[in-house]
């Protein structure tokens, strides 16, 4: 897209220009409740990077970012609740982190004309921008995961799963049932025998689950847990010995402190990410000159370079480029959320652009389109080093089965444009 100013241009013209309004960013957070060991470092992480852009850069375009967090204890309606509350004062985009809350605001943002960023989780068919117009969930999803992780096993066990047995350990919820359709068409793909497992919140008690994995002794298992569930998966395999190594989690069942309860025991265990893993980049040094030392951190500091932590000052990361690539395409510093929902549609990360951001190989290059909300879909697995203590990225970012999860996109928002009588785009 040829944008209307250039960045010199526009910096200029906003320095010429009376002061303006933040931009806001609200921050759909809980620091509380049962998930609260995954939403906290989440949310430090987001808070942290707006902070670095505004004393480090002197905010975005020239204008400061404010973010408003509004706790939700992760429940769906106080999740609502909470983007009514705060809409009103000028949000720019929602970043839920939660899949309960997703489903409740698609339809809300959409008539509100504000965007949606759901990375990696929410309605996994969003990716279609022809449908979602205000939904994005780049650079991966759901399906995505699930494939990925098959895609690990296949080349693990050289491209042939036909007879092997998974079992899919799942949190009873939207999100956890979010791979099923996924994993069943992979299954009858590549001829491994699948069998579902869902844990009820917030899983605390999964004794016959496990009990019925000692019994069916199946070769992987796949977990789709959250909060506390992932650390009593992971307790409970190791106390019927399964190996660990063949133990693969998703994204949101892949952070310390899913493993470091089981001390060595979780040692070998895997997760699929979309994102790097580990301190070792230079926004992390920049973090901690402006952000921490400055007594400025939204937390105590002690999360930098947690997975988790790591996500949300991803997620944060991309909200900002969004909202520059806005500013660009508008010719205005103070854009609305309507100019970030174009933001959002015509942004570009390449490596280069990562680079430049003190993110060098961070996460995979990848752009966005009106029909592409989604991404590439690339993703890594990751593996818990027990006596390290830390994760270490043990492959590349590989291509998902687009020819399984492309179809399972189209369908699926096809059935919600129908149900809800809209009208496709980008045409």
């Amino acid at each position: 897209m040829k944008l209307k100013l250039t960045t010199l241009a526009l910096g200029a013209a906003m320095a010429a220009g009376p002061a303006m309004a933040d931009l806001v960013f609200p921050s759909l957070s809980y620091r509380t409740g049962p998930y609260a060991a995954g939403g906290i470092p989440f949310a430090d992480g987001y808070a942290d990077y707006f902070t670095l852009v505004n004393e480090r850069d002197g905010g975005i375009g020239g204008v400061k970012a404010r973010v408003i967090e509004c706790e939700t204890g992760y429940n769906t309606e106080k999740g609502v609740e909470c983007y009514e509350s705060t809409k009103g004062e000028g949000a720019l985009i929602y970043q839920p982190l939660s899949t309960g809350i997703t489903y409740q605001l698609i339809p809300k943002v959409t008539a509100d004309g504000i965007p949606l960023h759901t990375m990696g989780y929410g309605r996994t068919s969003a990716a279609n921008g022809k449908v979602f117009s205000n939904v994005f969930n780049y650079p991966a999803n759901y399906w995505d995961g699930a494939s990925g992780v098959i895609n690990y096993l296949l080349e693990a066990n050289d491209g042939d799963l036909n007879g092997k047995k998974i079992s899919l350990l799942f949190h009873n919820s939207a999100y956890g049932k979010e791979p099923i359709r996924t994993l069943e068409e992979l299954s009858k793909k590549h001829g491994f025998t699948l069998s579902t497992l869902p844990v009820d919140h917030p899983g605390q008690e999964q004794k016959s689950q496990w009990l019925q994995i000692r019994r069916d002794r199946p070769d992987f298992v796949i977990m789709w847990g959250w909060g506390v569930m992932n650390q009593v998966a992971i307790q409970e395999a190791a106390n019927i010995r399964y190996p660990m190594e063949n133990f693969i989690g998703v994204w949101w069942s892949g952070a310390e402190h899913d493993v470091m309860p089981a001390g060595e025991k979780a040692d070998g265990y895997k997760a699929v990410t979309f994102h790097g893993v580990g301190r070792d980049f230079p926004v992390f040094d920049d973090i901690q000159t402006h952000v921490v030392d400055k007594g400025l951190a939204a937390g105590a500091g002690d999360q930098i370079g947690n997975v988790l932590y790591n996500r949300g000052m991803y997620a944060a990361m991309l909200a900002v480029e969004a909202a520059k690539t806005a500013q660009e395409i508008h010719g205005t510093a103070d854009i609305t959320p309507a100019m970030m929902r174009d933001g959002m549609e015509a942004l570009e990360m390449p490596e280069a652009r990562m680079s430049a951001l003190g993110m060098p190989l961070f996460g995979p290059a990848f752009n966005v389109s009106c029909e592409n909300h989604g991404g590439p879909g690339l993703v890594g697995m990751t593996q818990w080093d027990a006596s390290a203590k830390e994760w270490t990225l043990i492959s590349d970012f590989a291509q998902s089965d687009r020819d399984v999860i492309q179809p399972l996109i189209d369908e699926d928002s096809a059935a919600y444009a129908a149900e809800n009588n809209i009208e496709q785009r980008c045409n």
